[in-house]
């Protein structure tokens, strides 16, 4: 498989990622267990809640996978200072802009949901927002993936700055460690160690981002593995990749005996909010597991099925950066649309992804495509576009 075929593969995997994270934050509107959001339908469905674990075990971590390697490929091809311009324009423009944006339109958004919790009517009164523990006023939103994904890129020019003063030696050591630890199926079981203790602070063990401008130690170690590991899997993609290939399936049925595990923990446990530590690292532990063995199947599958440039996710794949950012404002106003409709959970839902899919390409076609937008948020009109960032969880 040449590199055109490579490129084109992970392209079209991030496309698809993006726009699963409308299935997740649509679900999180009919969450049947305690939500991370101040909002939720009067109809719940267990389904959303499943869809969430499922999906959340791969999602993230497969974008933070993916975007260590297009900035190590970034970096080998334009050197660190580019590698860092680069990130510049594509994630701390987008960030400040957007972010004051979205903050006001959400908050809206949220305080109309509150209104209609608390009333069954439409309204808006911002003191009926409850407030969630141990979460921030003012918060990062689902833009946390791109605030941390250029402190990633800061650290990891600093790293490589550095490397030069260690011995040459030392360095391919390390990186050989990540090359067996990536390479072997055992090697998952090694690298969901430090996850799992990440994660025993989180309830169910399932890291969570709290939405800080100050990061937070666990969640930063989390999502910082994955992204180191995208950097190695580049540096060992010859190697790397065909494995991920030619495992693919084995990697994707490994996952799911330790999914069911980790629910049958999470259905045991998941009810005490004082689960002790070790409880909730152990369903981190295995959460984790599934994790890198599901983002190394997806790679493999895509790699293996879908190697080729295809039109229609090459469109979603140009379109993915902008609905990751307005896709929110979509989850949650036809949430408030939907909320006194005839139909039950899952009807909502599909109902709601949906629409919010329909705006999303539509706002994209007309108003962004082919614009200025797109040139500030993609870079223009390049045939491929793979270190565009996409999508937050």
């Amino acid at each position: 498989m040449n590199s055109d075929q490579r490129l084109h593969s992970l392209d079209n995997l991030r496309a698809v990622m993006m726009w699963l994270g409308i299935v997740v934050h649509v679900s999180v509107n009919y969450m049947v267990n305690p939500s991370p959001t101040p909002w939720r339908d009067v109809q719940t469905s267990i389904v959303a809640d499943l869809l969430i674990i499922f999906i959340h075990a791969f999602r993230m971590p497969v974008f933070f996978i993916l975007a260590g390697f297009f900035v190590a490929m970034l970096v080998e091809k334009r050197g660190v200072a580019a590698m860092l311009t680069q990130r510049v324009s594509k994630l701390v423009w987008p960030f400040l802009l957007f972010w004051p944006l979205l903050y006001i339109f959400m908050g809206l958004l949220v305080a109309v949901y509150a209104y209609l919790n608390a009333f069954n009517s439409l309204g808006i009164d911002f003191a009926l927002v409850p407030r969630i523990p141990g979460r921030p006023t003012i918060a990062l939103l689902h833009l946390w993936f791109i605030y941390y994904l250029f402190l990633y890129c800061l650290v990891y020019a600093l790293l490589l700055h550095c490397s030069i003063y260690i011995p040459a030696q030392w360095n391919e050591a390390f990186a050989k460690v990540w090359k067996t630890l990536c390479k072997n199926w055992w090697g998952v079981f090694m690298l969901a160690l430090p996850l799992a203790i990440a994660g025993g602070f989180y309830r169910n063990g399932v890291v969570t981002p709290l939405g800080s401008f100050l990061p937070d130690a666990a969640e930063f170690v989390h999502s910082g593995i994955f992204f180191t590991c995208g950097i190695f899997i580049h540096h060992y993609q010859g190697d790397l990749l065909d494995i991920y290939a030619r495992k693919c399936w084995y990697f994707l049925m490994a996952g799911f005996p330790l999914l069911i595990l980790f629910l049958g923990l999470s259905k045991q446990y998941g009810s005490q909010p004082s689960a002790s530590f070790f409880i909730q690292a152990v369903m981190a532990y295995l959460y984790n597991c599934v994790s890198w063995f599901w983002s190394f199947a997806l790679i493999g599958l895509f790699l293996r099925y879908l190697s080729k440039q295809n039109r229609v996710l090459a469109y979603m794949a140009d379109s993915s950066y902008w609905v990751y950012l307005v896709h929110m404002l979509g989850t949650l106003g036809f949430g408030i649309l939907l909320y006194h409709s005839p139909f039950d959970a899952l009807g909502r839902m599909v109902c709601n992804i949906l629409l919010t899919s329909l705006s999303c390409l539509l706002t994209y076609h007309f108003f962004v495509r082919h614009s200025f937008i797109e040139v500030f948020l993609n870079g223009g009109n390049e045939k491929l576009k793979p270190i565009t960032p996409s999508a937050e969880g």
